[in-house]
């Protein structure tokens, strides 16, 4: 992406910053997810701290879902003509990719976006997420911040007033709110998610249920660890395990996570048991007998089921001709089955010497061995770390290495250090002592070169 040097609105510093104006799903497949996660066009000023979108003219386009969009800051200020100059070379780019044959008739007339949220809603909406759904989570957001900032007092006459809001929509989001703190090691805000939610657990209907449902799925997985500490779980153990189960949530548990084990032997196991069992009692056994068998038939139809929807786009991604470029644009959907299912077509390949699909299947895994290496970024941050405590090594490093003191890493390090917040962490001491280096030495720079 094209780099551009603003001024940082709050304290005015100049920051370089990676714009990019065209979002082309056919060029870039990944441009969508990078739009919607505000993953580009943004300020962070490494010297105040701000962070901010950039107001940049944007044009974007998914010929799948025949959306081809512009949108113009208003902040601007421009006229009308301005911005269709601006706008008009890019809307020729988008064009001039397109092969001929692909040029239908929404290409000639790009929606006009007046607001930077009426564009994502409506990249949103082709994907069936509604201007509703997102006015719903929105709702149950500033739900979630009244709860987190009321009195403790006032949290009761809150849930009350609210009890109508509380659905298991509602508990997903407040779950990744959660899981976002924990990751962010943002100990202070997790507390007080963890504090509200027990609230809600307990006085809400759909939090007794869940909190519940969650009791059990952790007993099941308890039970679970512990029959596999001595000597490993047998399927004795595991139908020990089964039997203790007391309710229909602990068994499905216990069958999604040992479904592997849930064989012709365990059921072999589990009908001698039903054999010597007497007539009450093998009523109740024969009953748990059947449920497993639906259980884990319903595991593997969904895992067969997987299987071949990620067959089916190994074999889409090795039928073109561009194999690179197809497997970029599938990247967001290679999962480790997706990994397993080549590995095993190399396998069966080798066996029956067919060099073409071997070398075809290669050229897929080169894609994703590349996308799964860490940015350049990171490798140099990486390499500067382990040099931190030796400031000569590390000042020849950078020295060596022009790119390892530029204002972008520089920037990386100080997003790691706010993002991190105040934890107290050895490595998080050392990158903070790794950026007062780089950002020493790139200000020593600057000074002898000026």
């Amino acid at each position: 992406m094209p780099k551009t040097q603003v001024a940082c609105p709050q304290c005015r510093q100049p920051n370089v910053v990676e714009v990019q104006q065209i979002f082309d799903l056919t060029q870039d497949p990944l441009a969508k997810q990078k739009l919607l996660n505000g993953a580009v066009n943004v300020i962070h000023c490494p010297t105040c701290g701000y962070s901010g979108m950039l107001g940049t003219p944007i044009v974007y386009h998914d010929p799948e879902k025949e959306l081809f969009l512009t949108f113009f800051p208003p902040e601007s200020g421009l006229p009308l003509n301005e911005q269709e100059k601006q706008l008009g070379p890019m809307i020729n780019r988008v064009i001039d990719a397109l092969p001929p044959e692909k040029r239908k008739a929404y290409i000639l007339q790009p929606k006009s976006m007046f607001t930077y949220q009426t564009l994502i809603e409506t990249i949103l909406e082709a994907d069936g997420i509604t201007k509703e759904m997102l006015e719903d989570q929105q709702k149950k957001i500033h739900l979630i911040q009244r709860l987190l900032t009321a009195p403790e007092t006032e949290l009761n006459t809150i849930i009350e007033q609210e009890k109508d809001s509380f659905d298991l929509s509602f508990f997903a989001l407040y779950s990744r709110l959660m899981q976002s703190a924990l990751s962010q090691n943002d100990e202070e805000s997790a507390k007080q998610l963890e504090k509200v939610q027990n609230l809600l657990f307990e006085k809400t209907e759909i939090g007794k249920q869940l909190y519940k449902s969650s009791q059990e799925t952790q007993q099941a997985v308890k039970a679970l660890q512990d029959a596999g500490k001595d000597g490993g779980l047998t399927r004795e153990k595991l139908l020990d395990v089964v039997l203790g189960a007391e309710s229909d949530t602990a068994v499905s548990t216990i069958v999604s996570l040992a479904r592997n084990g849930l064989d012709y032997e365990f059921f072999q196991l589990l009908s001698q048991k039903i054999d010597g069992a007497k007539e009450k009692e093998k009523e109740k056994l024969t009953a748990l007998r059947e449920k497993l068998l639906n259980l884990t038939a319903e595991i593997d139809k969904r895992m067969q089921a997987e299987f071949n929807k990620t067959k089916e786009l190994l074999e889409k991604i090795v039928g073109v001709e561009n194999i690179e470029a197809e497997t970029e644009k599938h990247l967001e959907n290679i999962t480790e089955l997706f990994l397993q299912v080549v590995d095993d077509e190399i396998e069966k390949a080798r066996k029956k010497g067919d060099l073409d699909r071997i070398q075809k299947l290669e050229r897929v895994m080169i894609v994703i061995r590349k996308a799964m290496e860490p940015p350049q970024e990171v490798k140099l941050i990486e390499e500067m770390l382990a040099l931190v405590d030796k400031q000569e090594e590390l000042e020849k490093f950078m020295d060596a290495h022009p790119e390892s003191a530029t204002p972008e890493i520089v920037q990386l390090l100080n997003g790691i250090i706010t993002q991190a917040g105040n934890t107290p962490d050895e490595s998080l001491q050392k990158i903070q002592q790794l950026y007062k280096a780089v950002l020493h030495y790139s200000m020593k720079k600057n000074i002898a070169a000026g």
